[in-house]
């Protein structure tokens, strides 16, 4: 136990006694440096409020230069038992205040709440009952929102299902998070020099030992907006950027992920860099009909232009790519391919009916590579080291398929990730503009998604083998679905990759059509949840709205 805990807890109880008779569920922990008065008071009433008694309030005063806090911390502790004060004899910092809450607590699970904020009334019973149906859980963490000084409501942020890539992209768990002390304690609790991110840090490091980690998709906290705090300006607190930005390069470090974490374009954001072994062969699929059109003014033969973008910006030596033709292929488009001077370079002909499916498996079947790439041909690459950075994530335990950041002809997104759920199948933030952050930067970071789009994904070919690749049952439409399902099945994740950008010239080769056949092929095969896990932005609508929004959208899957 710290010094300052030694000097200034008021209740005698030993810290550190998870488990004994009558500790409490829930140890919130509270580090306080002079916030206004009746801020403080609300925050320590939302705690007293709540509809489960189970829980302690740690309150650890940082040396607040107003004497008042501490009078209001008195005052809170006389008239409640359950909260406890620590009087910190040195100003050390959030970092330093909060392990002084943490080596004090006494409850089997830590719940993080800042001094300005509030808790709702069933914050702790919503906790508590996912406890009790998981006993195995590690971290919890639910949605929040922003509370302005006049008591509005603002920017709900309704968070995805677990994404541990996305936890690296940005710090989305937040509040309100509950973790369990054992393990906080065996990560080390808050570490010093992260101050301003030292949740960020502390989730990382947790979330990478956790059994299991749960969403609770309930608004559980309001984030209140103060002149100063992050809430109420992201710019507030550059400091944490940086000291986040370091603590996300630690984990890479920490799991052994070759790559460089950088400060992405908002401030809290961050984007990750991969290296891949050059050793690794990966091998691109490329089914077409040798289709041209216009583009940009100018008329293309769509393969030609795809196979030279792989080459001039997929980054990776280590490369061979099949192109799967139909026999009425123009023989002018297998010349310029030829004309291309690729060494790896396979010409592979289809002589059956139009399968986009099947033509995938034959390409594959003709591959060597230890990642197999799908590539549409009407897809041009415009970011440099595209295929490093959609291939390296997939040597990482538990991603089974990665997908890239696809724009139309007219730069806004194509492809985000897919929202499946039993209403609808979307692209996600279809034709937002290209340089939008998306709600809470969900276009600026990758992510895990529930799906991805067939027109250009990722994976190893032992996953390509134990999944049986694409389902010829599904020539044309949904057989991505169907992909992405069977990974999901296999208990992998999928990860939309933010910086691996191509253009997408949707459909240029073909007209799209979705029979309901198709449709009814998915929902015999696979029973969707009735929300989609990862975009509660399309969830939350009604069964109406999604199936006009589905009719309006029509996805052209590939």
């Amino acid at each position: 136990m710290s010094e300052s805990a030694r000097a200034g807890v008021t209740d005698e109880t030993p810290p550190g006694a998870t488990g004994t008779a009558g500790a409490p569920r829930f140890s919130i922990i509270t580090p306080v440096y002079n916030p206004p008065l009746g801020v403080l008071r609300t925050t320590i009433g939302s705690v007293v409020k709540q509809t489960v008694d189970d829980w302690e309030l740690i309150l650890v005063d940082d040396l607040s230069p107003d004497p008042r806090v501490r009078e209001v911390l008195r005052e809170a502790a006389a008239r409640d038992d359950r909260i406890r004060v620590i009087e910190r004899p040195t100003n050390g910092h959030i970092v330093a205040a909060s392990n002084d809450g943490i080596d004090a607590a006494r409850g089997e699970f830590i719940a993080l709440l800042d001094h300005d904020d509030l808790l709702v009334p069933r914050a702790l019973e919503f906790m508590q009952d996912a406890i009790e149906a998981e006993p195995d859980v590690d971290y919890l963490y639910s949605d929040e929102d922003k509370i302005d000084q006049s008591g509005r409501i603002r920017e709900t942020f309704e968070k995805p299902a677990w994404s541990p890539e996305r936890l690296r992209g940005q710090m989305y768990t937040s509040h309100f998070s509950v973790l369990r002390t054992s393990l906080v304690r065996e990560v080390g609790g808050f570490r010093a020099g992260y101050d301003g991110s030292q949740d960020h840090d502390l989730a990382l490091r947790v979330t990478e030992r956790a059994r299991l980690v749960l969403h609770i998709p309930r608004t559980l906290y309001h984030w209140r907006v103060v002149p100063g705090s992050a809430a109420g300006d992201v710019e507030a607190k550059p400091y944490a950027w940086e000291a986040g930005l370091r603590a996300v390069q630690d984990q890479l470090d920490r799991l052994g992920i070759s790559g460089t974490a950088e400060l992405g374009d908002r401030p809290g954001t961050y984007r990750i860099v991969r290296r891949l072994d050059p050793s690794v062969l990966i091998s691109v699929v490329i089914p077409t009909r040798g289709g041209q059109g216009m583009v940009w003014g100018e008329r293309r033969h769509f393969v030609v232009d795809a196979v030279r973008s792989l080459v001039e910006h997929g980054g990776h030596d280590a490369l061979e790519i099949i192109v799967v033709y139909d026999l009425d292929t123009p023989s002018e488009v297998l010349e310029q391919l030829t004309a291309l001077g690729i060494r790896e370079l396979r010409l592979v002909p289809f002589d059956k009916p139009f399968n986009f499916s099947e033509k995938c498996n034959v390409g594959v079947t003709a591959s060597f590579g230890d990642v197999v790439v799908l590539l549409n041909d009407d897809v041009e690459i415009t970011s440099p080291g595209f295929l490093v950075q959609l291939a390296a994530p997939l040597y990482e335990d538990g991603v089974g398929m990665t997908g890239a950041r696809l724009l139309f002809a007219n730069t806004s997104i194509q492809h985000a990730g897919l929202a499946l759920d039993r209403y609808s199948l979307i692209h996600m933030f279809a034709g937002r503009p290209s340089d939008a952050p998306g709600p809470f930067s969900a276009l600026e970071i990758n992510r895990e998604v529930s799906g991805l789009t067939g027109a250009c994904v990722a994976l190893r070919r032992r996953v390509f083998d134990q999944i049986g690749g694409l389902c010829e049952q599904l020539p044309a439409n949904f057989n991505d679905v169907d992909l992405s399902c069977k990974i999901t099945h296999a208990g992998l994740r999928m990860v939309w990759i933010a910086n691996a950008t191509a253009f997408h010239f949707e459909s240029q080769t073909r007209e799209p059509v979705v029979e309901q056949w198709e449709s009814d092929v998915i929902s015999t095969r696979w029973d969707l949840p009735e929300h989609d896990r990862y975009m509660p932005e399309a969830s939350r609508t009604s069964k109406v709205q999604r199936r006009a929004r589905q009719q309006a959208t029509r996805v052209r899957w590939h």
